[in-house]
């Protein structure tokens, strides 16, 4: 299931989303070399977040192999550079794949306009750099040996789907379910659903017996973001945006 639009149009432009959008893509073309092995090898290793570099658990000069470019094998290596302590903000936009990328890109448009509507520019960006960093320390929290770096805006966009979920329940939201069908969910089914499947990937992960290095994805940052982001809607919600909101709502009921 992917969401690919929602039946909820917003007040205003959403600045801050478009410019997460922006710096993001940008950071993907000429930071990371748009997927480009040698410059996505060095951007993950550099400025991926490594739960094992801040909790100290991971041994320095650890490697995790990346595969080769050329005739040179890629590692990344742990160390105790001071850019580590920075790695929980600078990882939201950093990605590892096309996939990826497009994947978050979908999911912070679709939810995070409105989002950004009923909490304002300024505290939507703290919000979501808020919810990804919390995502960064679940993930730490759940596995603090990891020398892997995990990148991605996943978790700070599971951030804006909690609040999605707290601040606009019934929308319908358009999902699409390969091969071929469109179908409009309310929203609380799709988020809800979303949830569950992260709980349930993450669940063998809480077993001592997978301990062992793993380069999966970081379903406990998903979770932990998720969590954050339905506690947190409330106290960043603007009261005076969202009762513009509901009056226009309104409004439109009486017209129609």
């Amino acid at each position: 299931m992917f969401p690919v639009a929602d039946d909820n149009p917003t007040l205003r432009t959403p600045v801050m989303t478009l410019g997460v959008l922006v710096i993001t893509w940008a950071v993907w073309f000429f930071v990371q070399g748009a997927g480009s092995p040698y410059p996505l090898a060095i951007s993950v290793c550099n400025l991926g977040f490594v739960p094992g570099e801040i909790s100290g658990q991971a041994p320095l000069g650890l490697g995790v192999p990346l595969g080769r470019f050329g005739d040179q094998a890629l590692a990344c290596v742990v160390d105790n550079e001071p850019i580590n302590w920075l790695t929980p903000i600078l990882s939201i936009f950093l990605h590892g794949s096309w996939g990826h990328i497009i994947g978050n890109s979908l999911y912070l448009w679709v939810f995070g306009n409105n989002v950004e509507d009923s909490m304002g520019r300024g505290r939507f960006l703290v919000f979501y750099l808020l919810t990804g960093v919390i995502a960064a320390m679940a993930h730490l929290a759940i596995d603090p040996l990891s020398p892997v770096p995990t990148v991605g805006a996943s978790g700070a966009i599971s951030g804006i789907m909690g609040a999605y979920l707290v601040m606009y329940p019934r929308v319908r939201v358009r999902t699409y379910i390969p091969p071929i069908f469109l179908i409009r969910f309310p929203a609380w089914a799709v988020l809800i659903l979303w949830f569950g499947s992260q709980v349930l990937a993450g669940l063998p992960e809480l077993s001592p017996l997978r301990r062992e290095i793993s380069g999966g994805v970081a379903v406990w940052a998903h979770v932990g973001g998720f969590v954050a982001g339905v506690l947190l809607a409330k106290l960043f919600e603007n009261t005076e945006l969202v009762r513009r909101r509901r009056a226009v709502s309104d409004a439109k009921v009486v017209w129609s």
